[in-house]
């Protein structure tokens, strides 16, 4: 269940992490403040279309939703995911799902309210309307081997699902085990240790495979560079990761990483997808080190993504961060990625970050709550997170061809996609709030033809994606604070160009761990009745039900193809970039405890 967290010691941990990174970035003779107003040089791109990066995964682009989110399967919000290219969804929630069970559609000792519209059979509705794959999260904290299996029986054998992925528990190394010991997810088992994780991880595994052996079974694992990971308690010879795949690497099919970057101010923010490759690198060490012959068949599922902890939640920046870490995920090769989350709720005051209001709600839809007399917009308006994700529609479908492309500048990010009809789409995102970006862009393996190009844009302050024809192949002015897609055709004679080859294995990227600031958990909402949020954690009735139902968001004038994500990000980022990494413990920790009082629904 949810701890409190004392306004004192939140404000306290967030000055730790602040002070810190503003050492770092005067050590490093970077500054934190946005560019000044002004004429900004050519930023140069470069796409090489006949190096791939891999193909689009088919069920990439996920999205989590819970058992406390009676608004998942309503139609306007299906509609809305499904226009998204949302497909995958995560259930039955974050912490929540280590205190659900399936069966009785209840949590804890069953006297907290749930919605009777979000139990499994719902979820899978939902699912099916939007067309998306789903992963769920069995029950480690207070669940069985024999619970867990059972779910695979009723979903596989009895109604024929054919539900593939599962997770074993939740953020099982939140459970008190290193720290303080208080922690913020349940955990029943008296032995709360790595080793005793990993010997029920091969029991939740064996007997769900005895059920359906076609199932594949995730790993819990602790993110590198984040809180706790590298730490050891008293008597133990090696960390959570290293414990746990000692033990179990021979038993799982995919591991599970959980990223929140933070960040203290959206520039940091914008600079974290630098950070994916190092992450990567150390997760398939650790793969190649206890899995042998099977390594190359593990999987990395980075099953709750966000930007929670950061200055900006809903408003561009996040938008801008969205497309980013997808697809740099994608590129470093995970198979899915799953952002948080669908409706969430604050119980915090609406901020402006870089003139937009920012509600500091972690759903990419409002939940239509109000604080302090200042109200999110109407239940399930899009915030520009969604329009973030929305615009990797626009870039690619399952299967499309992930290739080569580097950009001159950082505040510019690029990724590219072939795509089945020969052509080439090009994203560009320019991270600066002030200045537009003029970007000249040259290809290898790939002739553009000549004229116009088609555009799908999504600029601050819009309410839907944008097509035009703007600009030309090689040269574009990206407005500021944007996400352009060139949908590039090539030139009469040469589509057949040579098929992408194989990239070299990425470089690797230093990731530092530290042990964060000691925290604790976030405050509980003042209303009396309980209700249960999107990620299974208590919030508040009244919280939950403010703001009526809104209408469809005004239609993008782009298609609705359904989209994962994948490209090449090459940028070179700042030595503070690197520098930022030390604190990154202290921020996906502060995250990892708030957040679990703030899911609402």
């Amino acid at each position: 269940m949810p701890r409190t967290r004392t306004p004192r010691r939140r404000r306290m941990l967030r000055q730790f992490v602040v002070g810190t990174v503003a050492v770092l970035a005067a050590s490093a003779g970077v500054g934190a403040q946005a560019p000044s107003a002004g004429a900004a040089p050519t930023v140069g791109i470069s796409v090489d279309a006949g190096t791939s990066l891999g193909t689009v995964p088919s069920s990439g682009v996920g999205l989590n939703t819970g058992y406390g989110d009676d608004h998942m399967g309503t139609a306007t919000v299906s509609s809305l995911m499904k226009a998204a290219g949302v497909r995958q969804l995560r259930y039955p929630g974050g912490s929540g799902a280590d205190d659900y069970h399936w069966k009785t559609h209840t949590y804890g000792d069953g006297s907290g309210w749930i919605p009777a519209n979000t139990d499994f059979d719902h979820f899978m509705a939902t699912a099916k309307r939007v067309g998306a794959q789903p992963i769920l999260t069995a029950n480690y904290g207070s669940g069985t081997p024999q619970e867990a299996a059972d779910w695979v029986k009723y979903a596989n054998v009895d109604k024929g699902y054919g539900v593939k992925y599962w997770e074993i528990g939740n953020e099982v190394y939140g459970n008190g085990y290193y720290g303080d010991g208080k922690g913020w997810e349940n955990d029943t088992h008296a032995d709360k240790s790595p080793k005793e994780y990993a010997k029920n991880l091969v029991a939740y595994a064996k007997a769900m495979k005895a059920v359906d052996p076609k199932v594949k079974i995730g790993a819990v694992l602790t993110t590198p560079g984040g809180w706790p990971d590298k730490e050891k308690a008293p008597g133990d010879s090696a960390d959570w990761n290293n414990t746990v795949l000692s033990i179990a690497g021979s038993s799982i099919d995919f591991v599970i990483v959980h990223w929140y970057p933070g960040g203290t101010t959206t520039d940091d923010l914008l600079k974290t997808p630098s950070r994916i490759a190092g992450v990567r690198s150390e997760l398939r060490s650790l793969i190649a080190k206890y899995a042998g012959s099977r390594a190359a068949s593990v999987e990395i599922a980075v099953t709750e993504n966000g930007a929670v902890g950061s200055p900006a939640q809903t408003s561009q920046a996040a938008a801008l961060f969205a497309p980013d870490t997808y697809m740099t995920w994608f590129e470093q090769g995970a198979t899915h990625v799953d952002w948080w989350n669908l409706h969430n709720g604050t119980d915090q005051a609406p901020t402006t970050v870089n003139g937009q209001t920012d509600y500091q709600d972690g759903g990419i839809l409002s939940a239509g709550t109000c604080v302090g007399g200042k109200c999110e917009p109407a239940r399930d308006t899009p915030f520009p997170i969604y329009w973030g994700i929305r615009s990797l529609t626009a870039l690619a479908k399952p299967g499309d061809t992930m290739v080569k492309a580097s950009s001159g500048n950082a505040s510019v990010a690029v990724h590219a996609v072939r795509n089945s009809t020969g052509g080439l789409n090009v994203m560009l995102i320019n991270k600066s709030p002030q200045n537009a970006a003029p970007v000249s862009l040259s290809y290898a393996g790939f002739t553009p033809a000549a004229g116009a190009v088609t555009t799908v844009s999504y600029a601050q302050g819009d309410t839907a994606l944008t097509t035009a024809k703007r600009g030309t192949a090689a040269a574009q002015t990206l407005p500021p604070y944007s996400i352009t897609t060139l949908q590039l055709k090539a030139a009469s004679g040469t589509a057949g160009a040579d098929k992408p080859t194989p990239p070299t294995t990425p470089a690797s990227t230093p990731v530092v761990s530290t042990t964060p600031a000691p925290t604790t958990p976030a405050p509980t909402p003042t209303a009396t009745t309980s209700v249960v949020s999107a990620s299974g954690t208590s919030s508040t009735r009244a919280q939950a039900e403010v703001g009526a139902p809104a209408g469809r968001p005004a239609a993008s004038r782009t298609s609705g193809d359904l989209a994962s994500t994948g490209a090449g990000n090459a940028l070179t980022y700042s030595a503070i970039g690197g520098l930022l990494a030390m604190v990154a413990g202290g921020v996906l920790i502060y995250r990892g405890r708030r957040r679990r009082a703030l899911h609402a629904k």
